[in-house]
């Protein structure tokens, strides 16, 4: 249909208009993904994706670019930085037990929409230069292996803790893919071999997520146990999660490839509602209609009131005993959650046993 095309000259052209429209980089993966099909099998066989059933709905799927979206001859993958300048350093608030730590991706807008709007433009564009091409944007929305994808492109190499590290940007960002019908000449991939024997991302994980280099047991890893798991929080990771009540930033923050992190120029991730330094008896102090008022349009909002105020119930049964911390939890011991009265009461005996007074 488009084989009059200069297909080289096309992908170069594509690139830069992705970067015209704001992301980082973009670069291109061919649909062969057989190295990844034997991890991810060992990966579902493990139980590593707990309560994740989306993970092993699909199968081999997620590997075979084809089979997901039929027709698929090449990926266009992209990236987005998005640590928000001026928000509070992530370190600092880790170490105020009294402030809540929420993921550094999670403080402004829900970057699902801003991707997907971007990677939209870019295939309205393409349309316009080429005519009607086959083609599927996914942002973190469906089985795509993106990181393989990524990898494949060249866009940078897998960590140890399994996330996508680039030379220049660190991993503090985003990544997208447009699946396309179009025979784009692949990039070569980079070579997997600039993480050395570093393993500070395995030592720092709090509750051991990281069981092996390259290999999360999600069951154990505080993103997973405060955003995917919908009931209750296993007693014995909860003294482990310190204030972090959305998400964990520890495997990230250490890696010396972070240094090269660069800050965001999207206004969608500024930091809303003061959430990087706020205080987990502020947080819990709000009501139903505060959360679903100020969450809107933001990724927390999809973890709902009852998860967030679990999650915050744990930080404060972690936090330094105080008047504050427990007015805060004594005005929740009846909360009509069955689910967030046990994780206050919890919290209220780890008080309890407590011989600081603070």
């Amino acid at each position: 249909m488009h084989a009059e095309l200069d297909y080289v000259e096309l992908a170069k052209t594509v690139k830069d208009w992705a970067v015209e429209l704001g992301f980082a980089r973009a670069a291109i993966s061919g649909v062969d993904l057989a190295h990844a099909e034997q991890g991810l099998l060992d990966w579902l066989a493990a139980g590593y994706h707990g309560e994740m059933d989306y993970m092993a709905r699909h199968g081999l799927k997620r590997a075979r670019p084809a089979e997901l979206v039929p027709g698929t001859l090449s990926v266009i993958s992209v990236f987005l930085p998005y640590l928000p300048p001026g928000a509070a350093a992530a370190e600092e608030n880790l170490a105020d037990a009294e402030r809540a730590y929420l993921s550094r991706y999670a403080l402004g807008r829900d970057y699902h929409k801003v991707l997907r709007n971007r990677l939209q433009q870019l295939a309205e564009r393409l349309a316009a230069r080429i005519g009607p091409f086959g083609h599927r944007v996914f942002v973190d929305s469906a089985p795509v292996l993106e990181v393989a994808l990524a990898v494949n492109a060249g866009q940078g190499w897998r960590g140890k803790h399994t996330l996508l590290l680039n030379r220049e940007y660190g991993s503090f960002f985003f990544l997208g893919e447009l699946f396309t019908d179009l025979p784009l000449p692949a990039d070569a991939p980079m070579p997997d071999e600039h993480c050395g024997r570093c393993t500070r991302c395995i030592d720092v994980c709090p509750t051991q997520a990281i069981v092996a280099p390259y290999q999360v047991d999600a069951r154990r890893c505080i993103s997973y146990l405060t955003i995917e798991l919908k009931g209750s929080i296993p007693v014995e990771f909860r003294p482990m999660l310190g204030n972090r009540v959305y998400g964990c930033d520890d495997c990230q923050l250490v890696c010396p490839w972070n240094r090269f992190a660069v800050t965001t120029e999207e206004a969608d991730f500024q930091v809303r509602h003061g959430l990087d330094a706020a205080t987990l008896v502020e947080l819990f102090a709000w009501s139903e209609a505060d959360f679903l008022a100020r969450m809107a349009g933001s990724p927390i909002y999809r973890i709902g009131y009852e998860q967030w105020l679990r999650n915050l119930a744990v930080g404060l049964g972690n936090a330094p005993r105080s008047a504050a911390v427990m007015a805060a939890l004594q005005a929740r011991a009846d909360d009509a959650s069955e689910l967030v009265r046990e994780h206050v009461t919890w919290a209220l005996a780890q008080h309890a046993g407590r011989t600081d007074l603070g």
